[in-house]
């Protein structure tokens, strides 16, 4: 039996004991050590969890970017019709969506990748563990630690983080992984990693591969070729079958066991499979085919470019990346006559000068051809094609062709002399030479790319529309545009806008001009300047008219002198035909066309003439939108009240406001327009005159000459255009813009205006026509008859404003005028061609003469 004494003093001693280590606690948990544990304690996790914010969490990327992720797309420009021509691309890709992927496709990256993906959270843990071990253990030996990434990884790394090689980027790309796994579907994730992976052979995504290595889409892919592009994204270049055959088969075998460790495949399936060959195509350089267009083309990108920037930094609706899709004001119609003609121009126009030599040079070793393709030849004619000289031995030349064919070039074929020798072009020919040659009767024949270039521009009148460019022989030999960026002397075509400023001025087209000596005084150290005439001569006093018609450089500075130069340099600055921001000196040389412009200036300022002097800024693009076919931008910004009516409200066809207002005065613009309608009727461009119809337009010749040049048109179409060496120098003294460019334009126009309404230029309101006498500019009273099919009628119907139109006056019986015989050769300084003038007495208005009697009546 216990003793109660002894329970109860061991009862007591326990407690004494608890209480004891009650209290050896409480001072421990109130001491200084436990204190100072504690406080470096919640330091250190402090300092840790303000460590990785600042490295991971700080500056990582938001994921909501990829709610609304838009795959990257090249800008698609359209023509007028809405045909696409052209587009604007660095990536090659093309987006799917993931219903359109076969189930073989996404079971073989599955594979290849991540097999866990439709399971896991964004992250493989054990897979991480393993790449982190693999890191560290490799660390300092120069190799890169592989594997870890699931593909929701991968999308984080190639759209939010980079692909940075260390353990902060892989941090970052875990925590992206978990966002977006809560943000996206699975189907979505793999859908956005399916369409940007990059596979090599400049093939973003599984569509472009399919193509690029076994040219089929998608769908038509089978299970060995789908394995094949799995085993792509890591690094596609350690797998190029042209150089590591075995090492593809190998990991391909390896994607195709793990399909069927998966239950994907069965064993049959993969052993026939795996036994199967590659089947990738060769990769090879396809020659690049001949861009309808492409000097129109590069004019729409860089227009593009400056305004909304190349790449994506530049902001979402970039060129190369941001899906847009451009309209433009192309007709390829236009753009194919005016390339013909230009290039049969420059053809014709060195037709006599001989071979101008070789195009470039290869190895004409084993390789040729795929040099020769990169050597990217534009030949311009579809029948023209660039060979390679092979071998030259036993009296012929083996020739080779960009398609890997082989042919023969005998010694008549190159009979042809190089250019300022005698010596046949035979003789000039080596091994590694390319050259141009066309097949004639099944033998080839030697053909020569013209040294002599120029531009070409088609504008709409109405609009400032352009809707075709040509800006060389051929756009793969340079995209140099000549059409824009060639800064060149107009010549006479740039007297229009001298007579425009005198007729502003108070002259008239009937106003009597001396076509003698000028000489001005320029200074003590220039001395005395005189003007001539292109072929020298004088013919004494002339209407204005004549003066334009026949292109007379001394009426023109004449008239420039009594109007002033500051007044023809504004006319200029009004026209923008001067270079923007740099108005040309109001020097009289201005006046002769000494001043630069190019092709697409001038041209925009004769359609500004046609256009009854409103101003027109010329424009490629209608209207662009993006990728969403939201309108960002339009070119046509009028306003038109009523033209968005659901319903016809039942009042007259709404139309947009003219808002650009007048560059020039309607009045002295159709004044200007008809009298160059008298060009193309008897005066420097009357080679146009059989077209058909009412056209307007002037001939120029730059001093040289080193340029010629034609501008003009119809009521709807206006073209301009020059010709000339790009480095400038002589085209000899037979060139002029009536004998080469005007021929130029005529083809064109034989080729596009056939089926174009023939349409009268609209008369200016507040214009009087008034019969005039054309010799001498004096108004005919009665009914003496105006001709209109005869040309050189002596009596033709002239626009006048209401304040200097010819008054009626009383009767004078004796002679009040006469023309004045010229003192010497009459002809012109652009054509060949003269019109005499003789004096005649002024018959009275009784008895009118004959339509066909040089005289003039006055009242």
């Amino acid at each position: 039996m216990s003793d109660p004494l002894k329970i109860r003093g061991t009862t007591s001693q326990r407690k004494k004991q608890k209480i004891q280590k009650k209290m050896s606690v409480k001072r421990f948990w109130h001491g200084k050590i436990f204190r100072s544990f504690f406080l470096l304690l919640v330091i250190g996790c402090s300092f840790s969890g303000f460590l990785f914010w600042r490295y991971f969490i700080r500056d990582l990327p938001s994921v909501e970017m990829l709610a609304d992720y838009h795959l990257p797309m090249p800008a698609v420009v359209r023509d007028g019709n809405g045909m696409p021509f052209g587009h604007f691309v660095r990536e090659h890709r093309e987006k799917l969506n993931y219903e359109d992927f076969p189930p073989v496709v996404i079971q073989a990256f599955l594979s290849a990748e991540d097999k866990s993906f439709f399971s896991h959270h964004g992250i493989n843990g054990a897979a991480f563990l393993k790449a982190v071990y693999e890191y560290f253990t490799k660390m300092g030996s120069g190799e890169r630690a592989h594997g870890g990434s699931t593909i929701t990884q991968q999308v984080a790394k190639n759209l939010l983080v980079g692909d940075e090689y260390s353990p902060t980027r892989k941090v970052k790309e875990a925590l992206l992984a978990f966002q977006i796994e809560h943000l996206l579907t699975k189907r979505q994730i793999l859908e956005i990693y399916l369409n940007q992976i990059f596979l090599g052979r400049n093939a973003y995504g599984v569509s472009a591969a399919a193509k690029a290595y076994f040219g089929k889409t998608v769908k038509d892919l089978s299970l060995p070729e789908a394995a094949f592009l799995a085993i792509l994204p890591k690094a596609p270049s350690n797998y190029t079958p042209e150089r590591y055959m075995e090492r593809a088969l190998g990991r391909r075998a390896y994607v195709l066991h793990q399909m069927m460790l998966n239950g994907y495949i069965t064993a049959f399936q993969y052993t026939e499979a795996s036994q199967t060959p590659l089947g990738v195509i060769k990769p090879h350089i396809i020659a690049k085919a001949p861009v309808k267009g492409g000097y129109f083309l590069e004019e729409v990108r860089r227009e593009l470019v400056n305004r909304f920037g190349e790449s994506a930094k530049d902001g979402e609706n970039n060129v190369y990346s941001g899906g847009l899709w451009v309209r433009t004001s192309f007709d390829p119609a236009l753009q194919e006559s005016a390339e013909t003609a230009l290039r049969d121009g420059f053809v014709r126009f060195e037709r006599d000068h001989g071979w101008n030599g070789r195009v470039g040079n290869i190895d004409p070793g084993e390789g040729w051809q795929e040099r020769l393709i990169a050597a990217n030849i534009g030949t311009g004619y579809a029948d023209w094609y660039a060979a390679v000289i092979l071998e030259k031995e036993n009296g012929r030349a083996k020739i080779g062709f960009e398609d890997g064919q082989e042919d023969y070039l005998y010694p008549w074929g190159a009979a042809m002399p190089r250019h300022d020798t005698e010596t046949s072009a035979w003789r000039f020919l080596h091994e590694g030479d390319i050259i141009i040659v066309k097949k004639i009767d099944n033998f080839w024949i030697l053909r020569s790319l013209p040294a002599v270039s120029g531009g070409m521009v088609v504008e709409d009148p109405h609009t400032g529309r352009v809707m075709a460019m040509q800006g060389g022989f051929d756009y793969r030999n340079g995209d140099f545009n000549r059409a824009t960026q060639a800064e060149r002397q107009p010549g006479s075509t740039f007297k229009p806008f001298v007579y425009s400023a005198a007729l502003d001025h108070g002259m008239t087209p009937a106003s009597i001009i001396v076509d003698g000596p000028f000489c001005v005084y320029q200074s003590a150290r220039l001395g005395m300047k005189c003007f001539r005439n292109f072929s020298g001569g004088y013919s004494g006093p002339q209407t204005m008219r004549w003066g334009v018609e026949q292109s007379r450089n001394l009426m023109t500075v004449r008239a420039a002198a009594q109007t002033g130069m500051a007044h023809v340099v504004k006319m200029a600055e009004k026209a923008e035909i001067n270079p923007p921001g740099h108005p040309y000196p109001p020097v009289l040389g201005i006046a002769l066309g000494a001043g630069n412009t190019t092709v697409m200036r001038l041209t925009n300022g004769y359609s500004m003439l046609a256009n009854q002097g409103r101003r027109l800024h010329p424009s490629l693009i209608d209207y662009v939108q993006d990728r969403n076919g939201k309108v960002i931008y339009k070119s046509d910004d009028r306003i038109c009240s009523g033209c968005n009516l659901p319903e016809w409200d039942g009042q007259p066809m709404p139309r947009p406001h003219h808002t650009n207002g007048q560059a020039i005065n309607a009045m002295t613009a159709y004044q200007m327009l008809h009298i160059l309608e008298g060009v193309v009727q008897r005066g420097t461009a009357a080679i146009l005159r059989d077209l058909g119809r009412p056209m307007f337009g002037k001939t120029g010749t730059s001093t040289g000459p080193t340029n010629v040049w034609f501008v003009g048109g119809s009521a709807d179409l206006v073209a301009g255009l020059y010709v000339g060496y790009d480095r400038p120098r002589s085209m000899g003294h037979s060139a002029q813009g009536g004998t080469v460019a005007a021929p130029i334009f005529k083809q064109f126009a034989q080729r596009s205006m056939t089926e174009m309404p023939v349409k009268p230029f609209p008369v200016a309101p507040d214009i009087h026509m008034v019969k005039i006498d054309r010799y001498s500019g004096l108004r005919i009273y009665g009914s003496a008859p105006v001709n209109p099919a005869d040309p050189m009628s002596p009596i033709i119907w002239e626009a006048f404003k209401p304040d200097n139109e010819p008054r009626r006056s009383f009767y004078r019986p004796a002679v009040v005028a006469a023309a004045v015989t010229p003192v010497s050769n009459n002809t012109t300084d652009d054509s060949h061609k003269s019109e005499a003038v003789k004096a005649q007495p002024v018959a009275p208005p009784v008895n009118l003469p004959h339509p066909n009697d040089r005289s003039s009546l006055q009242k």
